[in-house]
């Protein structure tokens, strides 16, 4: 008996963790027998079903429930967090650099699937009504493009009250899908054999070529599982293990079970097999009752790219960008306008394209299968560089998932010139653009850093030949915890003047998605009391928003020189400005991308939110 927290925990959990593999069932027999030119007899529907069942506990119950979801950052998960706890490590510099780039490809596959996940379901949702009236088959297009229209144009808005309801929806949804195979399957006992190992492996043996095509289109039913592993911060792993093992799975087994023996019965039933396991009385009711669980699958689909997007940020993975809060009460819940729009122009276009979710089908999963190799690097070295793991162990799990993997990539490659090659250039675009600002920042960081000079030393040589201070106090942001920031030497160089009261803050990302108020502040007066110096530094996890006007508050109790009103006071930063320069240490091509990146990303006063009328920005020529 679990109590009242963790039920509601598990229920939340279905509605935002479980929606894109939840209905994977509408399209993903449709897509595997429409690719792999099987005939429809018994063993071959039979087979396929074992496949996707043996995918779908391979893949979600032993790799992502049993093992991945042991790894977690304070309660984090996801690939950005993985990179962050293996940050935190022993690990060379050299080798951290490689899997952040790693982790910067998994959220690059992310986004190449995350386009195809809410044009597919709903319009699979919506081709449903063809069932009852054949005569709208020429409005489903436009019916997609409306409903879809309306989800990204209520982003701006947030899930705010109707995002309670999502849980109950897909409560619903399980059962519905859980029972209309079960139905089926009693009609039909002998489909049940598919549950065993060895009708997958008797497939797979009697048909090698159209087995391995047919996993291209299997993977189908295991796309969404990074969901799984990126919300476990928000319910927690038990409640989403929970959900999992109680209700979704074995209503997803009943269901494609019951598909199966649909199709055993009435071959002509693939053409929508997952409506047709409802009596005609019930088909409408269904159809809704569909549209409204894929619907909350692409919210989940959109909210993970914000997430992932503003975690990308936080490291300095990405240009910083305009997000915007759309709730007060629920942290995790965030809008950023140009990505919300871009994504929704890259799916109103794959929609009116491909025209069918049969033929987005065919589109599907190929990014997928890179994430999960991915996700399998990073779980090994966790295994290695945290967990201790012995080496003979990880190499067996290692093979294990690796060679699930590499089915799965090598299957689904086939799919490349039939339109999995847009989720895959949309991928690499995206690392293009966030491996070139990686890089680029690290050389323009590295550039700073030596002309920033030590602050203990300019602090020294400011007390041996004292300027004149004006009333007041300023604050100067800088990048290095320990250097003088820019905009610190040039007031002093070019204006020959400083305030009063000098308050120098370092804002630093720690490789945590969280940082208790306690840990946030930390005040160094510099080694002189009563000067007016003193060096703040600001500590946010890579989830939390920097905002260092409200963090300063916290300081004012930690030192007198601290203790200002940091909405009354200067602010001073100095941004660079990349100059590009003949050397080897970028491609000239990667330099000018950085250079458009950098004029259209956010400026630091929002991005910090300082008060807007108190900040001045300086700039500082850097050679890129």
């Amino acid at each position: 008996m679990i109590n009242k927290q963790p039920r509601w925990l598990i229920i939340g959990a279905l509605g935002v963790v479980f929606g894109d593999i939840g209905t994977s069932p509408l399209y993903a027999l449709q897509a595997i027998f429409g690719t792999s030119n099987l005939s429809l007899t018994p063993q071959d529907i039979t087979g396929i079903i074992s496949l996707i069942i043996w995918a779908v506990t391979l893949v979600v119950t032993i790799k992502y429930i049993g093992l991945i979801m042991r790894a977690n950052n304070q309660g984090e998960g996801g690939t950005m967090a993985l990179v962050g706890l293996l940050r935190q490590t022993h690990l060379s510099q050299k080798h951290k650099v490689w899997l952040s780039l790693l982790g910067l490809l998994g959220v690059s596959l992310f986004y190449g699937d995350s386009i195809i996940t809410p044009a597919i379901s709903v319009l699979s949702a919506v081709e449903g009504t063809k069932l009852i009236i054949p005569e709208l088959s020429r409005f489903i297009i436009p019916a997609t493009l409306v409903i879809l229209a309306g989800l990204f144009i209520l982003q701006s808005r947030g899930t705010g009250t109707i995002g309670k309801l999502f849980g109950p929806i897909m409560v619903l949804w399980f059962v519905t899908s859980g029972a209309g195979g079960l139905a089926h399957i009693i009609q039909q006992p002998a489909v049940l054999t598919s549950l065993l190992p060895t009708t997958a492996i008797s497939f797979f043996y009697l048909h090698p070529l159209q087995g391995f095509i047919a996993m291209g289109a299997v993977i189908l039913a295991v796309t969404g599982t990074e969901a799984l592993y990126a919300d476990m911060g928000h319910f927690g792993r038990n409640p989403i293990k929970r959900a999992w093992l109680w209700l979704v799975f074995p209503a997803l087994a009943l269901n494609y079970l019951g598909q199966g023996a649909l199709i055993i019965q009435n071959p002509e039933s693939i053409k929508s097999s997952y409506f047709l396991l409802f009596p005609p009385a019930l088909q409408l009711p269904v159809i809704i009752l569909a549209t409204l669980a894929t619907l909350i699958a692409s919210q989940a689909v959109i909210s993970g790219a914000f997430s992932l997007t503003r975690q990308a940020v936080q490291f300095g993975f990405a240009p910083r960008i305009v997000i915007k809060h759309t709730s007060n009460s629920q942290f995790g819940q965030i809008y950023i306008p140009a990505l919300n729009w871009l994504i929704a122009s890259l799916v109103m276009i794959l929609v009116v394209s491909f025209g069918s979710s049969k033929n987005l089908g065919a589109a599907f999963g190929m990014a997928c299968s890179g994430t999960l190799i991915v996700s399998s690097i990073l779980l090994l070295i966790v295994m290695r560089a945290i967990w201790r793991q012995n080496i003979v162990i990880i190499a067996c799990v290692g093979t294990v998932l690796l060679s699930i993997d590499a089915l799965f990539v090598t299957s689904t490659s086939s799919k490349f010139v039939h339109g999995a090659w847009l989720p895959i250039f949309i991928a690499g675009v995206s690392f293009t653009l966030l491996s070139t600002w990686y890089k680029a920042n690290r050389i323009i960081s590295h550039e700073r850093h030596l002309m920033e000079g030590t602050l203990q030393k300019f602090v020294t040589n400011l007390h041996k030949n004292p300027v004149e201070r004006v009333a007041g106090h300023a604050v100067y942001l800088g990048q290095h915890s320990g250097n003088a920031p820019l905009a610190l030497h040039a007031s002093l160089e070019q204006l020959h003047e400083l305030h009063e009261n000098i308050i120098i803050v370092t804002v630093e990302t720690t490789n945590t998605p969280h940082v208790e108020q306690k840990q946030r502040v930390t005040v160094d007066e510099l080694g002189y009391q009563d000067d007016g110096i003193s060096h703040i530094t600001l500590r946010f996890g890579f989830k939390d928003t920097p905002n260092v006007p409200k963090a300063l508050e916290m300081a004012r109790s930690k030192s007198p020189e601290a203790n200002f009103d940091p909405y009354g006071a200067s602010y001073f930063i100095s941004r660079s400005k990349p100059v590009i320069k003949k050397n080897k240490r970028l491609a000239k091509w990667r330099k000018y991308l950085y250079l458009m990146m950098d004029r259209n990303s956010t400026s630091p006063t929002d991005f910090f939110k300082l008060p807007v009328n108190r900040t001045i920005e300086m700039r500082s020529y850097i050679e890129l």
